[in-house]
């Protein structure tokens, strides 16, 4: 069975997150994107502690579109260095598998 990966990403602003997320539904990059709105995120950047207020992209697409999608997400996220973590999902409802991954065939 192809795996799907599940890729979180951080936003700055709901118009953002909602416009990326169309973006890469539409480009077939991912299946699905949840957005969670009211992340609070406390690290250091340069030397200073910050505290803000994100949004949560959660993505899933398939094993073979994660690299593309990598390389997407970097040409259009606002931030310098965006967040993007991806595992594998080691198991999920048939169905569903097979409808990320037919959603993200090219």
């Amino acid at each position: 069975m192809e795996l799907v990966q599940i890729v979180f990403c951080t936003i700055d602003s709901g118009d953002a997150a909602r416009r990326i997320a169309l973006q890469l539904v539409e480009e077939r990059l991912v299946a699905c994107v949840n957005i969670i709105d009211n992340v609070t995120s406390v690290y250091k950047w340069e030397g200073d502690l910050e505290e803000d207020k994100e949004l949560l992209m959660v993505m899933k697409t398939s094993a073979d579109r994660l690299s593309a999608l990598m390389d997407r997400i970097r040409e259009i996220h606002p931030y310098d260095v965006p967040e993007i973590l991806a595992w594998p999902a080691e198991k999920g409802n048939p169905g569903y598998v097979d409808w990320v991954l037919t959603q993200t065939r090219i």
